[in-house]
């Protein structure tokens, strides 16, 4: 059964559900208007401290691992925490620690004018970009075909690298 819209005076199907209280156990339905307007100005952490807010958020992410009332904490929950905290897998392995990149690829990368970030993909695209505008076939001066070799030799760098990855 479709209900009216809860927003006064609003005649229209209230189909979309939208919180009453941060515990999320009790809703208004309102027409799409009405839901938007409604979201655009309600906050979930009205009338809580930044302590609060903190508290709530670890809660959220964590689950609740603090001892209330002679109750005691999740074990699972607790050794995730540990675990998260000290950088460890389930195993007790330490996560892999990222390394830089070698000097030859970030010349590479910024040769082919691309972030740090980049994917074999990303590239490839723009190399082909780089190689259509700059290949000594196309291009009108020597400048150019220089151009194109300093793309070519910084492909096949990062062309190594990746492959070495696998």
């Amino acid at each position: 059964m479709i209900k009216r819209c809860d927003h006064p005076g609003c005649g229209k199907a209230g189909i979309i559900r939208a919180p009453k209280n941060r515990h999320l156990t009790e809703f208004w339905m309102f027409c799409r208007t009405h839901a938007a307007e409604y979201n655009k100005n309600w906050n979930y952490y009205a009338n809580m401290t930044p302590a609060e807010i903190e508290a709530d958020w670890e809660r959220q992410m964590f689950g609740d691992t603090i001892n209330r009332a002679g109750s005691s904490p999740n074990p699972h929950q607790v050794k995730f925490i540990n675990d998260f905290v000290l950088g460890r897998d389930t195993s007790g392995d330490q996560y892999p620690v990222s390394r830089p990149l070698p000097t030859g690829v970030v010349t590479a990368l910024k040769t082919l004018n691309l972030p740090l970030t980049a994917t074999l993909g990303e590239i490839g695209n723009r190399y082909r970009t780089l190689a259509k505008k700059y290949h000594p076939d196309i291009a009108t001066d020597h400048h150019d075909a220089t151009e194109f070799t300093k793309i070519s030799d910084a492909y096949d760098v990062l062309r190594r690298h990746f492959s070495s990855k696998k």
